[in-house]
């Protein structure tokens, strides 16, 4: 049995808003906790990343980069960290290599010090480019294994693929279970199984959406997990992770105990209560999202995937055809080569399973992402796909086998030219990269801000206006 102090990343800011209030966090709501975040002795705050990036831009009308240098200086003493899809980056396709230098470079140049970095198929090759970028800047990589469950992802499975991360350079190793799937005792087995096969340092990340989460991550410390990842009560649970404040107080006393200030964690978590109010109030949060969904233990689908599931069936009527789509994705994930459910591969299988069901026949209709995956556009799946499946979505077309990046030309210059007129700081070209219409938008309603004149003039469409 292991006997250290174990360590707290607490999530609130990034997962935990992003999964029970869509990322609808404006830095106003952030600010004013943050000085007080940073006295509490966590072993690092995730605060940037994931949705967190397009939802600045999309929905709050604010400069994510602004964001992050804001939470930095109101955060001297404590490690600021962040969520990067591997080559993904924070959006949902593969970006060439200089987008993904220059987004890793000016992450850590702006305020990150460590970025955990995943891949949707734990495909080692779409995540050597950020480790790279990542070292090179004086950054820590921590490398995110995706967890799922198929007879294929077996513990001698995911040790082995924490072995090939170690070995491209990963200062340190998560086991990402974004759909709660990790139960106690096999948590606790592959945890001493990695700490004795690796020997990095070790943190899981989960979900209480399943109602396991709490109990997983005290058997992972028993194991030897170094770090675990939770948020403030208020944001806490449902899809979101356990509670900070209550896992403090479970390891009071004892030898893992990470003597963090409960009066303090108090003080935190009563600024974050009239928020979480307010969410409720509008319906922003909903409580569907705070309770615990079996069909996650059955289905192994992660509750951001089932209320886009809900949602889509909404549209085309057929809410009646909930529990035969929560039957399909199973079924299409298989056919897949059992992806793990995590952006963007749960959206590409969730989305497959609503079409397979409403149009009567599977495959009948097919999207273009589920075909890019067929092709080998999202990298390697971790059990080939068969010839049928194959032949069915996208008939006799190649399917690549090279690092899907390795097809992709310089995005850089043409990002660069497009901004021109409207470029504040060298990170705008990034933004506009990432998320061209959105950060182009955001761009013209800064300028119009900044110059007092409606931004639906022709000038500021032109982006005319002296920066």
């Amino acid at each position: 049995m292991s006997n250290k102090k174990v360590k707290f990343c607490d999530c609130t800011l990034r997962d935990g808003q992003q999964s029970l209030i869509a990322t609808r966090l404006s830095i106003k709501d952030i600010l004013p906790i943050v000085g007080k975040m940073d006295k509490v002795g966590f072993g690092a705050m995730e605060v940037w990343g994931g949705a967190t990036f397009d939802s600045c831009l999309r929905f709050l009308n604010e400069d994510p980069w602004e964001r992050l240098r804001l939470i930095r200086k109101e955060a001297p003493n404590t490690k600021l960290q962040m969520l990067l899809r591997g080559q993904n980056i924070l959006g949902y396709r593969h970006y060439s290599d200089d987008v993904v230098e220059m987004f890793v470079r000016k992450s850590i140049e702006n305020g990150i010090d460590i970025i955990r970095i995943f891949d949707a198929l734990n495909d080692p090759r779409n995540l050597e480019p950020a480790v790279k970028y990542c070292k090179k800047e004086g950054g820590h990589a921590q490398l995110a294994i995706s967890y799922t469950l198929s007879d294929f992802h077996t513990e001698k499975y995911y040790v082995k693929l924490a072995k090939k991360y170690r070995d491209i350079g990963a200062d340190s190793i998560c086991i990402k279970d974004m759909a709660g799937l990790l139960l106690p005792m096999p948590a606790y087995s592959l945890v001493k199984a990695i700490k004795k096969e690796v020997g990095l340092p070790l943190e899981i990340h989960s979900h209480y959406t399943s109602g396991v989460a709490s109990m997983t991550y005290l058997k992972a410390i028993e194991a030897g997990a170094d770090i675990i990842d939770t948020d403030m009560s208020p944001f806490a649970m449902g899809t979101s992770q356990p509670s900070t404040e209550v896992m403090n107080g479970a390891l009071k006393g004892t030898s893992y105990d990470p003597g963090l200030d409960q009066e303090l964690l108090k003080e935190i978590s009563d600024y974050f209560l009239p928020i979480r109010e307010k969410a409720l109030e509008s319906g922003l949060l909903s409580t569907k999202v705070l309770s615990v969904d079996i069909a996650t233990l059955l289905y192994q689908v992660p509750g951001g995937m089932l209320s886009n599931l809900v949602s889509q069936l909404k549209k085309a009527n057929a809410e009646d055809k909930y529990r035969e789509v929560l039957e399909e994705v199973p079924r299409v994930r298989a056919d897949l080569g059992y992806p793990p459910l995590v952006t963007p591969s749960s959206q590409i299988v969730g989305t497959q399973a609503v079409l397979n069901v409403i149009m009567g026949e599977r495959y009948k209709m097919t999207t273009k992402e589920t075909k890019d995956l067929v092709r080998g556009m999202y990298g390697r799946t971790p059990v080939p796909i068969s010839d049928k499946i194959k032949k069915k979505i996208i008939g006799d077309e190649k399917v690549i086998s090279c690092r899907p990046a390795d097809l992709l030309k310089p995005e850089l210059p043409a990002a660069e030219e497009a901004v021109k007129g409207y470029m504040e700081q060298p990170e705008d070209v990034l933004s506009y990269v990432l998320f061209p219409q959105v950060a182009m938008d955001y761009f013209k309603f800064r300028q119009a801000q900044k110059y007092g004149v409606d931004e639906n003039l022709a000038d500021v469409e032109k982006g005319v206006y002296p920066v």
